[in-house]
């Protein structure tokens, strides 16, 4: 049996591709890893040429951190150096952006009761070494 936070985690990241591909956005990958760390979400959009990285964060209202806060340092950089590798494997040459997708669920009924927050280009074109 799958334990609850990880079958949640899972449905996260399926609203998160479900809002991707709303925006027009080709999927290219879910769940990429690579030594350096993983990426939740890669697509391309189209329309601006752009290749961007969707970190998927998944919480339940009134825990300690919102989605948006409970990425620090340590985890950028490792979204920052796992899409380097990312675009470097598949040759992307165009420009890239790390997003974020928060999913915060309700504690009385996580099941149903949820709110999607994107927030785009988390590093503002500057990333950290």
């Amino acid at each position: 049996m799958t334990p609850r936070h990880l079958e949640l985690g899972r449905r996260a990241e399926a609203l998160a591709a479900a809002h991707v591909e709303k925006l027009g956005w080709q999927l290219l990958s879910r769940n990429f890893s690579c030594r350096l760390g993983e990426l939740d979400i890669v697509a391309l959009d189209k329309k601006e040429n752009e290749l961007i990285v969707v970190e998927v964060r998944y919480r339940t209202i009134g825990e300690m951190q919102s989605p948006s806060d409970s990425i620090g340092p340590k985890k950028l950089r490792s979204l920052v150096a796992t899409g380097r590798a990312y675009v470097g494997e598949i040759g992307w040459e165009g420009p890239w952006r790390i997003d974020l997708i928060g999913i915060t669920a309700s504690p009385r009924d996580p099941e149903t009761l949820w709110r999607l927050e994107h927030l785009t280009d988390i590093t503002a074109g500057n990333f950290p070494v």
